[in-house]
Formats: structure tokens, sequence, C-alpha cells
């Protein structure tokens, strides 16, 4: 759920539901792609990534249950995905998320730590093929795959509600 101040073309909203690491807020979007490249590529085997991805859903942090709204939730997705979008005092957006599944709620914490603390228009431009460099793509059934193109179209989505706002449009 996209939430916007009512006057978001002179003061923009602030909200840390979710928690990133210190070195993520400093690294380029790029960077944030290329460290979790490096991390998964040491895993020789799908069931090592799996359980990577199984301790993030782990130690995320997640929503309140009052944000687990029918509004949040990410169409597409086999598992309920809950997808909230605010952007900081730096025009960057934050994005929090939960999901009902600890391996989704895994591949959202990757989406999430990627993408937020970067600006609409660098969402907008990435390809992100993070998915298909660190070797999951062609692991996830094809109900997580069209899930995980789902977040990441939402994602894309608040971007570009985003970049119209701070065009005045």
């Amino acid at each position: 759920m996209i939430e916007v101040p009512k006057n978001a073309r002179h003061r923009r909203g602030l909200l840390y539901t979710w928690e990133l690491p210190t070195y993520s807020k400093m690294m380029s979007l790029d960077e944030k792609e290329k460290k979790f490249i490096d991390e998964f590529q040491t895993f020789p085997s799908w069931k090592e990534k799996y359980e990577r991805l199984i301790r993030m859903g782990q130690q995320a942090a997640g929503l309140e249950e009052s944000q687990k709204t029918s509004e949040a939730l990410v169409k597409g997705c086999q598992s309920q995905v809950w997808l909230h979008a605010k952007l900081n005092e730096h025009g960057q957006v934050i994005f929090s998320a939960d999901s009902d599944a600890l391996i989704v709620k895994g591949l959202v914490s990757l989406l999430v730590q990627v993408f937020s603390n970067e600006r609409p228009e660098v969402i907008l431009q990435s390809p992100f093929s993070l998915i298909e460099k660190i070797g999951l793509s062609q692991n996830l059934s094809p109900s997580r795959s069209n899930g995980l193109f789902s977040m990441v179209k939402q994602m894309k989505n608040f971007a570009l509600a985003f970049s119209m706002i701070q065009r005045g449009l």
C-alpha cells in the first residue's frame, strides 16, 4: 500500500518499518545486488541457497498486524505478501513487507534490501537480474517465480507513483 502525506510535494513521509543494515543505506542498487550475488555464489547447492532465504525470512522484522490489509496484498502471489512503500526525506523509497510463508518472506526481504533507499527513477531503470544471477530463477516453482515477478512489479509501480508525485504530475 502506498502512503503519501497530503502535502507530498513539499514534505515527504518517513517510516523505517523494516530497518535495513546500515551498509544497505550507503550502497547503490548495483552494489547491493553484487553483495547478494557474491554471497549466494558461495553456496554450492540450491538447498543452501534455500536455507539462506529461510534465514533471511526468519530475521526480517515484518509488519504489524494492522498493516496486513487487503490493500497491501500483492496480487499474483500464491502466498500472502503485504507490501508498503514510503518516501524518506531524501526522496528515496523505503519498502516494508511481510509474508505468511517463510521462504517468500526471505525473497521479499531480499527485494526490500535491494530496492529500499533508492530513488524512484533508479528502481524504474533497474533491469533487476539478481534472481537469475544468484541461481534462484531455475529452482523456484512456477508459482513462486510468478509471485516474485508480481512483487518486483508492485515495487516498480510504487516507484512510478512516487516519481510522478516528485515531478508534480
